[in-house]
């Protein structure tokens, strides 16, 4: 609920809240920097990154834009919503009798159309033909995010294996031993970066001549994943001038996307 009692549609719930407050207290209450209402600043963020309004846009029943950016940045600075990410999806997982960490995993990535806000360090991507950002992710296979990497959209999907490997296998303690990925991750040079961090990688291709779309056994979970962020309108686009803040709302998006599972009433 907005400063004035006003709601809006991506306002956390009271069970949601109660969930994520205990992570986003990054200071003791009586500090200056706390003169509004942190559920409040969570929401108007929540709103940003659903709507993608620009900062200076955000309604007025929420605090001004400056105290929301404020607070936002140091979130992302301390990675707040992943680590909250990362405990839903353990929570979403053992609600489907699944185990907390899984062992196989889905990468992939998607190009995002730079704008004039993050255009100083986008790249061409040839195969999309398009100039922007990357973001190169793993999922399990229920679909949840473990895992991003953004970049340059000229940089190739095989080069950022090794990262993903390492930052998966560092939320799963080491539990992951199979990663499934398209013929764009061939060759041996992902095979060994993936193998570094006792993940085998298998390519999933096409078993017929390709006519217009067909559904990949286990590759179009994270595609799926994909579709549910492009909800979020501020990660539709890169319209954010460092890849750490554009990194820092996908986990933002995916974190209401989790509590809407774990608490369906407010879905």
């Amino acid at each position: 609920m907005s400063k004035t009692g006003k709601s809006y549609p991506s306002d956390v719930t009271d069970d949601e809240w109660e969930f994520v407050v205990s992570y986003l207290t990054l200071m003791a209450e009586d500090v200056p920097q706390r003169a509004y209402c942190m559920r409040s600043v969570f929401n108007a963020l929540r709103y940003l990154v659903k709507t993608g309004c620009p900062w200076r846009y955000l309604p007025n029943d929420f605090p001004p834009w400056t105290v929301v950016y404020q607070q936002a940045r140091r979130w992302v600075a301390a990675k707040v919503f992943e680590s909250i990410a990362q405990d839903l999806r353990m929570v979403v997982r053992m609600n489907s009798d699944r185990a907390e960490d899984p062992t196989a995993v889905i990468i992939d990535a998607r190009t995002l159309q730079s704008t004039p806000e993050s255009g100083a360090r986008a790249g061409y991507d040839g195969a999309k033909r398009r100039k922007g950002s990357k973001v190169h992710a793993a999922v399990d296979t229920l679909g949840n995010l473990l895992a991003t990497v953004v970049t340059p959209a000229n940089e190739q999907d095989r080069a950022q294996v090794g990262e993903l490997a390492e930052r998966v296998q560092e939320v799963t303690e080491q539990s992951v031993e199979l990663a499934y990925v398209d013929q764009g991750y061939t060759g041996e040079s992902a095979a060994s970066q993936a193998e570094q961090h006792s993940i085998r990688l298998e390519v999933v291709k096409h078993t017929e001549a390709k006519r217009g779309f067909l559904l990949l056994p286990k590759r179009w979970v994270v595609e799926r994943t994909f579709a549910w962020l492009a909800r979020f309108r501020r990660v539709a686009r890169d319209y954010e001038r460092l890849a750490t803040t554009l990194n820092g709302w996908h986990w933002l998006a995916f974190v209401s996307i989790l509590l809407s599972r774990v608490h369906p009433q407010s879905a």
